[in-house]
């Protein structure tokens, strides 16, 4: 298979990048928002479904599941996908996917419709999220690449947290529809860019279609991801959540032992064998793990412990976004990475990101003001860690397959947040249910049961303990993490000077 030398590497200017480098990336972030908004957007919309829909439970937690799932179970085969037929073509057929999507969601008039386009809406956002990062390390070169991909991870922070607080906003002044409908003019406007902006590229070794690779990672992802999502709900040892984890873990060991037969595998095995990409793998988990079950945390914590409502909370998180913005946009975080190397950069980010954990965990039970200090010092060092991490993983691999790369840097990421969810949950449910004297699952199920406001407060007070002590539990394995990932590639760079 033959490709012109447009398709096999984009134009350069004299310093190494494409010549509109930095107005792609601004379209290429705008679509990446919209996929990572719509990740937690929904949950503020449950009960606007549930009286307009007539929404049972099962058909909302499938509404909000479809779409992480189908999208966690697709990123390796999108990546895979965008570098063998080219990633403009991908980018392109993802922003399309996910616009027709948010119409068929926006108009929906049954739960079934609903899901049947979140899960559409699932299959562009793996698309997209892993073309617009295989781009960027396409249209930038070594100068440039960490500072880009340092805005590129400033989008993602943004959507995680910035979600719930948009979608409370649009449902203060339209029906819940509008929250999938104001995804269409993004999509269009960023297809007419791509077309006319963004240069073709793709693998130009053209490697044959690792079909049973694609089943076998897919049907994997989904069991494992859907045994993270469904354990808090039937519990960890409940016949749906081990099956589906059995299932999932067994396939991807399949996954791996047809990758390692075939000539040309979808991801390449022997990846794991290079200590910079194991350190970077490593510490890209933690990352998201410390990220998403901080946040998790942090909206009980500001709401049943500290007595603020959904909006007042979510307000209450922008300062961990801010930080994660304002380090990133003035390039604060691109220029530490030069001076002192991806390990030292990525020890600095996850201790800063586990010093926050703690200051919240030991300062903020009594008030906002701890809670704040700790909220920047976490968005600082996510700001420090997640660029490098990312830069470290893609790097690792070669350019030619960027798109398996963004796809491997993905499914880190969907892994790891929904690991922190569960166990930093585990843990807080854990230490309330060994702290109460009334038998109940959660906080409020326990305030009904009590019997007197002595009790109550009592109640209260076990459940911010276990808060704390999941906070704690958090800092320590994101620490621990860093410190590892930090070893591995210092270990990798010894080995490459010394060869």
């Amino acid at each position: 298979m033959t490709t012109s030398p447009q398709e096999q590497a984009p134009a350069q200017t004299p310093h190494g990048g494409h010549p509109q480098r930095w107005l792609i990336l601004g379209v290429i972030c705008l679509a990446q928002l919209t996929v990572l908004l719509d990740n937690t957007v929904l949950n503020v919309a449950i009960p606007s479904l549930t009286r307009e829909l007539d929404a049972s439970t099962a058909d909302i937690q499938w509404m909000i599941n479809a779409y992480s799932l189908v999208q966690s179970g697709l990123l390796l085969t999108a990546g895979s996908a965008a570098d063998r037929y080219g990633r403009k073509k991908l980018l392109m057929a993802g922003l399309a996917l996910f616009g027709i999507g948010s119409l068929v969601a926006g108009l929906a008039t049954t739960s079934t419709q609903l899901i049947a386009a979140r899960a559409g809406m699932g299959v562009g956002g793996a698309l997209l999220i892993t073309t617009t990062l295989a781009v960027v390390v396409q249209i930038f070169d070594d100068t440039e690449r960490v500072k880009a991909i340092g805005l590129w991870s400033t989008v993602n922070s943004l959507g995680f947290a910035t979600g719930p607080l948009i979608g409370g906003v649009m449902l203060d002044h339209f029906w819940w529809g509008a929250i999938f409908l104001i995804n269409i003019p993004v999509a269009v406007i960023g297809l007419a860019a791509v077309l006319t902006m963004v240069p073709e590229s793709k693998n130009p070794q053209g490697d044959r279609p690792d079909l049973l690779g694609a089943v076998l990672s897919t049907i994997g992802m989904t069991g494992v991801v859907y045994a993270i999502i469904s354990g808090p709900e039937h519990g960890w040892t409940s016949t749906t959540t081990l099956t589906s984890a059995a299932i999932g873990l067994l396939v991807l060991a399949g996954f791996a032992a047809w990758e390692l037969r075939i000539p040309y595998p979808m991801l390449d095995m022997h990846f794991f064998r290079n200590q910079r990409f194991t350190g970077a793998v490593a510490g890209a988990i933690l990352v998201a793990f410390g990220m998403a079950g901080s946040l998790f945390l942090l909206t009980q914590h500001l709401q049943f412990v500290l007595g603020y409502g959904p909006l007042e909370a979510g307000l209450r998180t922008a300062p961990f976004a801010l930080t994660i913005v304002a380090l990133n946009l003035t390039g604060v975080s691109a220029k530490l990475l030069p001076k002192i190397g991806t390990p030292a950069t990525i020890a600095v980010g996850m201790t800063c990101l586990a010093v926050g954990l703690a200051a919240i965990a030991l300062l903020g039970g009594n008030g906002y003001g701890g809670m704040l200090l700790g909220l920047i010092v976490m968005g600082a060092g996510v700001a420090y860690a997640m660029p490098a991490m990312a830069n470290a993983v893609m790097s690792a691999i070669p350019p030619e397959k960027a798109g398996v790369g963004a796809g491997v840097n993905g499914t880190l990421a969907e892994f790891g947040q929904g690991l922190g969810v569960a166990v930093l949950g585990a843990v807080l449910n854990s230490r309330f249910a060994a702290l109460v004297s009334v038998a109940a699952a959660s906080l409020p199920a326990a305030l009904a049961e009590a019997g007197s406001a002595a009790e109550r407060r009592e109640i209260t007070e076990a459940f911010a303990s276990g808060l704390e002590t999941s906070q704690l539990v958090g800092a320590g394995a994101v620490l621990l993490g860093g410190l590892v990932a930090a070893v591995l590639l210092r270990r990798a760079e010894r080995v490459a000077v010394a060869a």
